[in-house]
């Protein structure tokens, strides 16, 4: 969501780099593949979103690391630190604290985003929310009841709720319909994390 809003601010097309594409079985391969999106970044002035980064950008020495994928990191950090065309290029990862450390003097900035206040938390349900109808909701109790949800989570929330509406032929989005949802959420981070 960063990069959507960076690059709606700038008026620049988004590009997402699929790195799962990006990345093949063949020595060396991976690399080239990588030369070339850094070439468009070069001739094509955009946003580029290098999402999950932490699947080619784990340190160096780690101990899954691999060959094949040292090369490729490496490779990235030549490119990066290279780059001086007029796009600009986000790596977005979960996992912040695997990243091999040379990136981090790679990029202009580093951003953390944190979990949400209450406020912002209530401001994103009342924005994701805004042009359906919600009786009687009150954004404070929803927004208390998600303290530990991310901003992506409290937007999953809200498109579940828009989606249960839609699926259900609904004309309203019901307090109990968007609290179930937050629970749902967060049964499944538990589980993920637990």
């Amino acid at each position: 969501m960063t990069a959507a809003a960076l690059a709606g601010e700038l008026a620049l097309p988004l590009f997402i780099v699929r790195l799962d594409a990006l990345m093949t079985r063949f020595l060396g391969e991976t690399a080239s593949k990588l030369r070339l999106i850094f070439e468009t970044v070069e001739k094509t002035r955009a946003v580029y979103l290098f999402d999950e980064f932490d699947s080619i950008g784990i340190a160096r020495g780690a101990e899954n690391d691999v060959g094949e994928m040292r090369r490729v990191l490496n490779s990235f950090l030549v490119f990066v630190e290279n780059h001086r065309g007029n796009s600009v290029v986000v790596a977005a990862t979960n996992h912040g604290h695997l990243l091999d450390r040379a990136l981090f003097r790679r990029f202009d900035d580093i951003i953390e985003l944190g979990l949400p206040t209450l406020a912002l938390a209530e401001k994103t349900y009342r924005e994701r929310l805004a042009g359906h109808r919600l009786p009687r909701l009150n954004f404070k109790k929803l927004a208390e009841a998600s303290t530990g949800l991310s901003f992506a989570e409290i937007t999953r929330v809200c498109e579940e709720a828009v989606k249960d509406m839609l699926l259900h032929s609904k004309s309203v989005i019901s307090a109990d319909v968007l609290f179930d949802i937050i629970s749902q959420r967060r049964l499944f981070l538990e589980k993920r994390h637990g």
